[in-house]
């Protein structure tokens, strides 16, 4: 899986469908593989103790904006604004992994992980349907064997550099839906999704069997 790029954009035959098709099984990232979000957690590590303190100070407007509003997406193109513009893709995809390498073992459930494997043996093709962007997730689906990532997605400009916006929603409540569509087509299943915030109702929804805050292990 060393493109997980190309797995976006995969089609699964609907279990129902009678074609021989692997079941699809969908898991929230943020709080349901991990204990944290991923993404905050990324954005202190890569900023210092000194740029995230700095960084959240300028981002204090955009902070209180969202008191008012409650768009997450908004919030997070701020901080990627803050902290990640002007970032090349090929620096930032290194970080990602290195802020893999380092925090996997501080981050990830171990009761998750075990259904995670579960589900692998027993021949499921299984997506991380995640808000984080799919740049900073993309080194903790490879270490997982993911056979499918949908998240948020960054926008790099002409000479490769992270821009403050993103290309697409926010990849929260109906945007979750509305990928796993897109990339598996219109009559897919899913056979399980697990997810632990209000974000993930939808894709909760629409699935068989649906796992609602059911992971509570810590490393």
């Amino acid at each position: 899986m060393s493109d997980m790029g190309s797995l976006q954009d995969r089609r699964q035959s609907p279990p129902e469908s009678g074609q021989a098709g692997a079941p699809i099984v969908a898991f929230d990232f943020d709080g349901t593989l991990t204990v944290r979000d991923s993404f905050t957690q990324f954005l202190r590590w890569k900023a210092g103790p000194g740029g995230w303190a700095l960084g959240l100070v300028k981002l204090a407007p955009a902070l209180a904006a969202y008191g008012r509003h409650r768009d997450r997406g908004r919030i997070k193109a701020a901080s990627v604004k803050e902290f990640l513009a002007g970032e090349t893709r090929e620096r930032l995809e290194a970080e990602a992994e290195r802020f893999a390498e380092i925090m996997w073992p501080r981050l990830m459930r171990p009761d998750a992980l075990a259904v995670w494997e579960d589900w692998g043996r027993r021949g499921a093709h299984r997506v991380i349907v995640t808000a984080s962007p799919e740049t900073t997730v993309a080194p903790f689906a490879r270490r997982l064997g993911a056979e499918g990532l949908l998240g948020t997605r960054m926008t790099f400009d002409a000479e490769d550099r992270v821009t403050d916006a993103f290309t697409g929603p926010n990849c929260r409540g109906e945007e979750k839906v509305r990928r796993l569509k897109a990339a598996y087509g219109e009559a897919m299943v899913l056979s399980a999704a697990y997810g632990d915030t209000s974000g993930d109702r939808e894709m909760l929804e629409m699935a068989r069997e649906a796992g609602f805050r059911v992971f509570k292990g810590r490393p």
